[in-house]
């Protein structure tokens, strides 16, 4: 008796069983290393922010770069939202490969129980990934918006202290 799907009838089915959790798993592990990274980044940020406040002496600005440490820290947040999202996207893609091996030997079987719950589980567990990433993509757009707030910021400062540098160099020369 041929077994359910064809996955006799068809040699690359098994094959796509498992290449599809298989790819997905390996897209996760990308982003989960440049997401870790943007976490560092933005912990190299804290810091450089933490020594221009110990530096810094007026209080205008020093209120700036205190907003950019709230927000530089609400990105390392969600940053670390999308981080565990993608890693139980990982675990899910990892598991639905594992489950359709299992599944796929028992194709030939008369086991079409087995077979079935195997193949439904996989598509859960995987679907389940896939929503782990979609949500982890999501809040790295966010992490995105909030870093481009700062560097919006920061650049409206650099602009500023160069205007009063400009006009200091001016009123030098008068």
């Amino acid at each position: 008796m041929d077994a359910p799907g064809g996955l006799t009838q068809n040699p690359f089915a098994v094959l796509t069983l498992i290449a599809a959790p298989a790819l997905l798993t390996n897209a996760a592990s990308l982003l989960a290393m440049s997401t870790v990274n943007r976490i560092l980044r933005a912990s190299d940020r804290m810091r450089a922010l933490s020594k221009d406040l110990e530096s810094e002496e007026t209080s205008d600005k020093s209120h700036r770069l205190l907003v950019q440490v709230n927000r530089t820290e609400k990105q390392a947040l969600i940053l670390l939202r999308a981080l565990r999202s993608i890693y139980i996207a990982l675990g899910c893609f990892a598991a639905a490969s594992f489950i359709s091996v299992i599944g796929a030997t028992l194709a030939n079987s008369e086991q079409r129980f087995w077979f079935r719950l195997m193949g439904s589980a996989a598509l859960i567990i995987g679907s389940v990934g896939v929503g782990g990433l979609m949500w982890g993509c999501v809040n790295l757009l966010l992490a995105v918006k909030v870093s481009l707030l700062n560097i919006t910021e920061e650049a409206a400062m650099i602009r500023e202290r160069e205007q009063k540098r400009a006009s200091a160099r001016v009123r030098e020369v008068r």
